[in-house]
């Protein structure tokens, strides 16, 4: 069993199509991971201003509201040159940002950041469409899975990098770092040999931004996986407002201890990347979905404890659980959307999943200020839980099991 499991995982990788996918993704993601740590720093040291500071994060994340509107591009425009042109016009774009060295220049980081956003909710989008008709659809779990294990490693290793070019050299250069990643990406992207898609989907990219939320809501199988993802998000949202609450009135540690506790819920995350494949192979997608909320929900409720040893492990089942929701809601969208509809059903899923991430966190400081997080934090585990439970005992449609059958051999493209 151990050898299939490793052979479904190299067939991916083996695979030009998706091996050029997940390069991109690592090269992209190691700059956007550096950049994403570095644009607060670089606003705090010139404006002296918390608030700003922490709005450049949300900057970032605006984009992801109007997800079905972008995504309606990525189905309109050929994917492929919009990935690769996408990545070409952020890379110049970034080069501009060596241009703010002071806080009457603030605007064109924000500026950027915005732009930033939306190309990145654009190119996820028309990456998400292109690897469900590159990518054999047996496989589509464990791409998904590598894909978050790639996006996961890079966020132990590069916001570190970015940190330090930033105290050596400046925002400036990780600016030019990110815009070489983008550079890079560019390239890669440009060697994908991609199918053209059928002439009689195309009808299809004639509808409006709203097709993609009619997909996602008449799916049985689709409409559960993304409802469990927001209400799922939405904890998750909660539990991160908690950090320095339970770093700091917990634990008693400095706040620069939240960066061991993210290493251990990387980890986590890591790890399932590597696993989610060959459990959707075995796991109906709505069970493996509970089982993963279900381990995020025991995670968030041992927060609460104050030992150290407890805080760790609870982040490790953190970033094993959370990730399980998201990867099978991807990989349930990419296997049942009509081809011509995947780029704006695949933003709407986004949409709806990360939004309450996004809002909870503004939501979860002021509860942080009212409830003690002894009490906040098993609540927030107990709405996971319950979540959990209603996956796998609401009647929302089948039971899925992902496509089994003979794996395709490392020969196939």
């Amino acid at each position: 069993m151990g050898t299939r499991k490793g052979s479904a995982a190299g067939r991916v990788l083996r695979d030009r199509t998706a091996g050029l996918f997940l390069a991109a993704v690592v090269v992209s993601g190691f700059g956007s991971s550096a950049m994403s740590l570095a644009a607060g720093i670089w606003v705090k040291s010139l404006t002296g201003s918390d608030s700003l500071a922490a709005l450049a994060l949300f900057t970032v994340w605006l984009p992801v509201l109007f997800g079905p509107a972008l995504g309606t591009l990525a189905d309109r425009w050929p994917r492929k040159p919009l990935l690769v042109w996408s990545n070409i016009v952020m890379a110049l774009l970034l080069t501009a940002l060596t241009a703010v060295d002071s806080a009457g220049r603030i605007w064109i980081l924000f500026t950027v950041l915005v732009l930033y956003g939306s190309a990145s909710v654009l190119m996820d989008s028309a990456e998400s469409a292109l690897v469900a008709r590159a990518v054999d659809t047996r496989l589509l779990g464990d791409f998904n899975g590598l894909r978050m294990m790639a996006n996961e490693g890079m966020k132990l290793v590069a916001p570190l990098t970015g940190a330090g070019l930033y105290a050596r050299f400046g925002g400036g250069a990780v600016a030019l770092l990110d815009a070489l990643s983008f550079a890079l990406a560019a390239g890669l992207y440009g060697l994908l040999r991609v199918r053209r898609p059928d002439p009689a989907a195309a009808g299809g990219r004639q509808d409006g931004w709203a097709a993609g939320l009619r997909q996602l809501w008449g799916s049985p199988v689709l409409r559960p996986l993304v409802l469990a993802g927001s209400a799922t998000m939405l904890c998750a949202g909660l539990n991160g407002a908690t950090l320095y609450a339970v770093v700091d009135g917990r634990l008693g540690h400095s706040p620069s201890y939240a960066g061991v506790l993210s290493v251990a819920q990387g980890a986590g995350s890591v790890t399932i990347g590597l696993l989610a494949g060959p459990l959707l192979r075995r796991l109906p997608e709505r069970v493996f979905t509970a089982v993963g909320i279900a381990v995020f929900a025991v995670g968030v409720g041992l927060r609460a404890l104050p030992y150290d040893a407890v805080a760790l492990a609870a982040c490790a089942l953190i970033g094993v659980g959370l990730p399980c929701v998201l990867i099978a809601a991807m990989t349930a969208v990419q296997r049942e959307t009509p081809d011509a509809l995947l780029g704006r059903t695949s933003a709407t899923a986004d949409t709806l999943m990360f939004a309450p991430n996004a809002m909870a966190l503004g939501l979860g400081a002021g509860l942080v200020a009212l409830v003690d997080v002894r009490v906040l934090l098993p609540v927030v585990g107990a709405v996971a839980l319950l979540t959990a439970v209603l996956m796998v005992t609401g009647r929302r449609g089948r039971l899925t099991l992902a496509p089994t059958g003979p794996l395709p051999s490392s020969t196939e493209a």
